[in-house]
C-alpha cells in the first residue's frame, strides 16, 4: 500500500469520527476526542504495530478503520441478536430495562439528585 492508501485510511477515520455519537454520561471524555488526538499524532494503528514500516503498518491502519466502522454501524448487534430470554434473567427479570432507564436518566440529574442517589445506594433498608 502506498501513501494514497494511508491518506484514504485517514479520511475514512475522520469521517467515522464525525459520525460517532456523543456519550451523554461523560461529556468531558469522548471517544472521538481521544481518537482524534491519535490521528493528529499521525498514527492510526495501535502502538504495537506503530514500529513496523511499510505495508504492514498501513494494513493495520485500514483494519483499525474497518473495526471503527463495524462498531459504528452496529454490525455485531445485527449479526448476534439477543433474544428475550437472555434479556430477562430469572433472578431479576427487569434488570436490563431498569439499567437502560437509569442510563437515560443519569445525564439529566442535578447535583442534588446525584447526591441523593448516591446516599440512597449507601443506605439500604432490608426487611427483617
Amino acid at each position: 500500500m502506498s501513501g494514497a492508501a494511508r491518506s484514504l485510511a485517514f479520511k475514512q477515520f475522520q469521517r467515522a469520527l464525525e459520525r460517532w455519537p456523543k456519550d451523554p454520561l461523560r461529556p468531558e471524555c469522548q471517544l472521538q476526542d481521544v481518537l482524534a488526538r491519535r490521528l493528529e499524532k499521525g498514527t492510526l494503528a495501535p502502538p504495537s504495530t506503530a514500529s513496523l514500516s511499510g505495508a504492514p503498518k498501513e494494513e493495520a491502519e485500514l483494519k483499525q478503520v474497518n473495526a471503527l466502522y463495524t462498531l459504528l454501524e452496529d454490525r455485531y448487534k445485527v449479526k448476534y441478536r439477543i433474544n428475550g430470554q437472555l434479556l430477562e434473567p430469572r433472578s431479576n427479570p427487569s434488570y436490563y430495562t431498569d439499567l437502560v432507564a437509569e442510563l437515560e436518566e443519569a445525564p439529566k440529574r442535578t447535583w442534588f439528585g446525584r447526591m441523593a442517589k448516591r446516599l440512597g445506594g449507601l443506605i439500604r433498608f432490608s426487611p427483617s
